[in-house]
C-alpha cells in the first residue's frame, strides 16, 4: 500500500530536493540554490484572498523629496534675442494705432458754471429743382476730321470734283457747310457756278485734300461738304416728264453715277433703286454722276417688285431689259410711259422682277457682244426710247 505524501498548506514552498541537470528545451543548467542570495527580512505571508502582495521597498531607501520650480523672479539666465539673419536685433512691434491718444477736438472745454455753448444752426435744405426744364441748346456740329478716306459726319457727305460741287451750289434743296479751294481750282468752278455762292470758300493747299479724301481721290482741288439730299415725295416724281429707270440689285455707286448721268442726259424722270444691296449717296457716286444727282431724283425701295406694282397702277408700261427677250424697239412705245428695268452685271434680272415684268427686250448687239455694262446698256435703251 502506498504512503501519501504530506500535504502543505496553500501557497507553501513544495519542499524537497531541488531538480539537477539540464532544464529541458532550453538546454541551460538550473542555477545553484546556493548561488542565490536571499532578500534579508521575514518573507511576508500570503494573504488569505490569495492574491500575491507587493513587495517591500529595498532597506535603506529614502525617497527624494521635490524639488521646487525656480520662479520667474529667480531666472536670472539671459533671454534670447532674436536676431535677424543679415541685420541686428528684430525691430520692435509698432504700438497699435487704436491706442494712441486721440487728438484733441478743436472746441474749447465748458467751463464750469457758464451755460453749455447752443449748437450749431443746421445748414439750410436746397431748393427743390423745378421738374420742367428751359430745353437745352443743341451743340454746334464738330467740323469734320481728315480721315484719309473722305468720312464725313453722320448725315453729310464730302462732295468733289467741279462739276459735282458746281451742280451742289446751284442746288436750292442741298444744304452746304464748308466749301474748300485751292487757287487754281477756284477760277474753274467760277467758270461752272459764277458767285455769289451760298457759303464764304476757304483756302487749301491740295495736299490738305489728299489728307482728307485720300490721295486717290481725283478731286480737282475743290471739296464741299454738304448734307444728304432728301428724296421727294412719289407724287411729284410722277408728275415729271419722261420715262423711269429702275435698277435692281447695282451694288457699284461708279454704275449708279454713270446711269444718274444718262438719264439726265436723256430726260428720264427719276431713278429708283433697292434700299438694301445698293450704294449710300457719296462723293464717288457725285462724282461719276456728273452733277446728275443733283437734277434727277434717287428713290429707295424697300421692297422693288412692290414698287414695280405701283408704277403700273400710275399708267406705266414695264419694260425689264434682258437678253432673252425680243429687240427693244421705240417705236411701239412711243405712246406709253415706259419704266425700264435694269439688273446687276452677270446675275441679271431677279425672279420675282422678271415676273413682275410687263415684257421683256433686249438690246440689237449685231457685233456679237452677249451683254454690255449696266450704265451702257441704259445709255442704249434710254436713246432707243426717246428717238424719233
Amino acid at each position: 500500500m502506498r504512503s501519501k505524501p504530506p500535504t502543505q498548506p496553500p501557497g507553501a514552498r513544495p519542499t524537497g530536493a531541488r531538480p539537477t541537470g539540464d532544464r529541458p528545451n532550453t538546454g541551460r543548467p538550473y542555477p545553484d540554490r546556493a548561488q542565490t542570495p536571499r532578500p534579508s527580512g521575514d518573507r511576508p505571508a500570503a494573504p488569505r484572498d490569495g492574491r500575491e502582495a507587493k513587495p517591500p521597498g529595498r532597506a535603506g531607501f529614502t525617497p527624494r523629496q521635490a524639488i521646487p520650480a525656480p520662479s520667474a523672479r529667480d531666472d536670472t539666465r539671459p533671454k534670447p534675442v532674436a536676431r535677424d539673419r543679415n541685420s541686428g536685433p528684430r525691430p520692435s512691434r509698432p504700438p497699435d494705432r487704436s491706442e494712441q491718444r486721440a487728438p484733441r477736438s478743436s472746441t474749447p472745454a465748458r467751463v464750469l458754471g457758464q451755460p453749455a455753448p447752443a449748437p450749431p444752426a443746421p445748414a439750410p435744405a436746397p431748393e427743390p429743382r423745378p421738374i420742367l426744364r428751359a430745353p437745352e441748346q443743341p451743340a454746334a456740329p464738330a467740323p469734320a476730321r481728315p480721315s484719309g478716306r473722305g468720312e464725313a459726319p453722320r448725315g453729310s457727305v464730302w462732295l468733289h470734283g467741279t462739276h459735282a460741287v458746281a451742280a451742289a451750289l446751284a442746288n436750292p434743296n442741298r444744304r452746304l457747310k464748308r466749301l474748300l479751294l485751292t487757287e487754281e481750282a477756284e477760277a474753274a468752278l467760277l467758270e461752272r457756278a459764277p458767285q455769289p455762292w451760298p457759303l464764304v470758300p476757304e483756302r487749301t493747299q491740295r495736299a490738305k485734300l489728299d489728307t482728307l479724301l485720300g490721295r486717290d481721290t481725283v478731286h480737282q482741288g475743290v471739296a464741299l461738304l454738304a448734307d444728304l439730299l432728301s428724296p421727294p415725295p412719289l407724287a411729284t416724281v410722277l408728275e415729271r416728264p419722261g420715262p423711269v429707270l429702275v435698277l435692281d440689285q447695282v451694288t457699284d455707286p461708279r454704275n449708279v453715277g454713270a446711269v444718274l448721268r444718262s438719264a439726265a442726259a436723256f430726260g428720264a424722270a427719276a431713278v429708283f433703286m433697292q434700299e438694301r444691296n445698293s450704294p449710300e449717296e457719296t462723293g464717288v457716286l457725285a462724282k461719276a454722276a456728273s452733277g446728275a444727282l443733283e437734277t434727277v431724283p434717287l428713290l429707295r425701295a424697300v421692297n422693288l417688285a412692290r414698287t414695280l406694282a405701283v408704277l403700273k397702277a400710275a399708267g406705266f408700261w414695264v419694260v425689264g431689259l434682258d437678253a432673252g427677250g425680243a429687240t427693244l424697239r421705240g417705236g411701239p412705245l412711243r405712246e406709253r410711259r415706259v419704266a425700264l428695268v435694269l439688273g446687276a452685271e452677270g446675275s441679271g434680272l431677279r425672279r420675282l422682277t422678271r415676273e413682275t415684268c410687263d415684257e421683256l427686250a433686249g438690246l440689237a448687239m449685231p457685233g456679237g457682244m452677249e451683254s454690255l455694262n449696266v450704265s451702257a446698256a441704259a445709255t442704249v435703251a434710254l436713246y432707243e426710247l426717246v428717238r424719233e
